[in-house]
């Protein structure tokens, strides 16, 4: 049983050149990757709002704990060996300021990066282009 289960989104070349980056990584073992644009993925059957999943990354932990955003980044690096000093720097309170900044940059500016196929996320009712919460 892994240790983390890591939603991410297989249609954003960015998004999924860093996961298929990480699963090459010494400890990915204990990281199931779940493509939260397959269609056999339902965000309610994880504990996920459909709407947060493709707006911020998630993560669930073995105990259930959904966590999103830097956190869900964190979780992550703390099981590669690798970037085991990137996650100690995370837990410095002024440094994590700013990747938690960095974050939410990023996260405004991803429904714009280009996705692998030339529709984008047009056929999701719940992608963060398309977002009814957002009128």
């Amino acid at each position: 049983m892994s240790q983390l289960t890591v939603y991410y989104d297989e249609l954003c070349v960015l998004c999924s050149a860093e996961i298929n980056h990480y699963r090459k990584q010494k400890g990915s073992d204990q990281i199931t990757f779940v493509d939260i644009t397959a269609d056999s993925f339902n965000a309610l059957n994880e504990g996920i709002d459909p709407y947060l999943a493709h707006l911020v990354m998630h993560a669930k932990k073995s105990d259930g704990t959904i966590l999103s955003k830097v956190d869900a980044f964190v979780a992550i690096w703390s099981l590669l060996p690798k970037y085991h000093g990137l996650y100690k720097l995370s837990q410095i309170q002024f440094i994590r300021f700013f990747m938690d900044i960095g974050y939410v940059i990023f996260a405004a500016v991803r429904p714009y990066l280009p996705r692998k196929n030339k529709d984008g996320c047009k056929d999701s009712p719940f992608c963060e282009i398309h977002n009814p919460r957002k009128k």
